[in-house]
């Protein structure tokens, strides 16, 4: 008995290999129209999708009487919150771009490709688009039929009200990505008296042409095609990630479900196919993990929901790796050597980043020693070696600073007489002299501090030790 049910399952896989060996992979040439149904894993899907809503309302918020972050870069500047950073910071651009690259692999490592079902901007906006299309166009089926049926008034009303909205989407898309980069209550008074700078109008024109094609058109191709993360994700996918599966052992053999018939000799799948209809991508999870699954989890809502139909227990395609599907120890996460390796890196990451912005200060202060000459000697015996100091100001004000030097007894400052104004957002530079008495120098080379304070904010403060150069003691 237990060696007929073995062939029959060898029998059952084979065709099933069969059949993946043959899968048909939608190449563009039919739309798909995916159902939808509610469910755990959709009421998900739409709170992780509002995590775009910061890409709209972001730039609106205001901090300190201005965008609290505004990448300017016509000035070479991000102001976020508090913060500013201007090229010379942009080292921490690089940390960031590898906080967020080692943050995917891991999610990738745990999970699978959940950033493409639950967060990538490709499938929230196509969700979007889908779901304005079901309000006009109604469910799949009269979908399908409203796109075969010839052109009349009712078809020509529904899709240009339909394409209209798409449009909007794309163009509101366009507006909040260029609100990034300027003042974006003044970038709608631009648009508005058509005075916007021509940069704007491309980038906006460029996103609303983009988000139109991509998400009302291309769709589930980009995902198929376009995007690289669906081909490099079986580097970081092994057989203890986490993603959504269909038990083999428990659904094999499928057969159709008869009412008032004993299910015994069939498994628990009914081959209903609501799996594939609900689908964004159109695949079909039953023959394992492919390349076109973006891992949204709506299939496992959809099999829930029949299981409870047909008084069967939930499951039948569930989030579980493929040691659990083999019957096969769980690896803890712990004994994951690749996720400790990928957490090291982010953490440290991390900690640079913040080591970074802990680190800004609104004014910097950098020092050149002049070598030609290396110091000048005095008609009263003092040494006096020439200095250019670079002072950063990093805030959006003209700041008035004075220049204090501390050092050796009796060093004195010459060539500036009163403070002097450091521009708002620039490195300005001035040129001063030390001097001091060469008794109290003790050796051919002494270190000596330059300190620069603003003015009217006392808090705003940078130091910079140098040297001072004589012959020496």
């Amino acid at each position: 008995m237990q060696q007929s049910h073995k062939e029959a399952t060898e029998s059952t896989l084979n065709k099933i290999y069969e059949e993946t060996d043959y899968l048909e992979i939608n190449t563009g040439g039919k739309t798909i129209h995916a159902k939808r149904i509610p469910g755990r894993w959709r009421t998900i899907k739409w709170w992780t999708s509002a995590v775009w809503l910061i890409f709209f309302l972001g730039p609106y918020l205001r901090w300190n009487g201005r965008q609290a972050v505004l990448l300017d870069i016509p000035n070479r500047q991000f102001h976020i919150f508090s913060a500013t950073v201007l090229p010379q910071d942009f080292w921490m651009l690089s940390l960031v771009l590898l906080f967020f690259a080692i943050l995917l692999a891991i999610a990738t490592t745990l999970a699978g490709r959940v950033y493409c079902g639950f967060f990538c901007f490709q499938t929230v906006w196509t969700d979007v688009f889908t779901w304005l299309e079901e309000k006009l166009e109604g469910p799949p089926q009269k979908r399908r039929q409203l796109d075969q049926a010839p052109w009349d008034a009712h078809k020509l009303r529904v899709k240009t009200i339909k394409h209209l909205i798409w449009i909007g989407i794309g163009l509101l898309t366009g507006i909040s990505f260029a609100a990034w980069f300027t003042d974006a209550y003044q970038l709608w008074v631009d648009l508005f008296t058509l005075k916007a700078h021509p940069a704007a109008w491309a980038t906006i024109a460029l996103f609303t042409a983009g988000t139109y094609f991509l998400a009302g058109f291309l769709r589930e191709q980009a995902c198929f095609w376009l995007c690289p993360y669906a081909r490099i994700q079986s580097a970081m996918v092994d057989k203890h990630t986490i993603i959504p599966t269909y038990d083999f052992k428990r659904g094999e053999p499928r057969g159709r479900l008869k009412k008032g018939e004993e299910k015994s000799k069939y498994g628990d799948c009914i081959d209903c196919k609501q799996c594939v209809a609900v689908c964004p991508t159109g695949i079909d999870i039953r023959h394992g993990l492919q390349e076109g699954c973006i891992m949204c989890a709506l299939c496992i809502d959809a099999c829930d929901q029949v299981m409870d139909k047909i008084h069967r227990p939930r499951g039948l395609i569930r989030y579980a790796s493929l040691d659990e599907m083999e019957g096969g120890e769980v690896l803890p996460l712990y004994k994951r050597t690749r996720v400790w390796v990928y957490s090291a890196i982010m953490l440290l990451a991390l900690a640079g980043i913040g080591w970074g912005l802990s680190s800004l200060n609104a004014i910097q202060l950098a020092v050149i020693h002049e070598r030609q000459p290396l110091f000048v000697l005095e008609s009263d015996g003092s040494i006096q070696n020439r200095y250019t100091l670079k002072v950063l100001n990093k805030t959006m004000d003209d700041l008035k600073v004075k220049v204090t030097v501390s050092g050796p007894p009796g060093a004195r400052l010459h060539g500036i007489d009163k403070p002097f104004t450091a521009h708002h957002s620039h490195t300005t530079p001035i040129t001063i002299y030390v001097r001091i008495p060469r008794r109290e120098l003790q050796a051919e080379s002494v270190p000596i501090r330059f300190r620069v304070e603003s003015l009217e904010k006392p808090e705003l403060t940078a130091e910079r030790e140098s040297v001072f150069l004589g012959p020496g003691g």
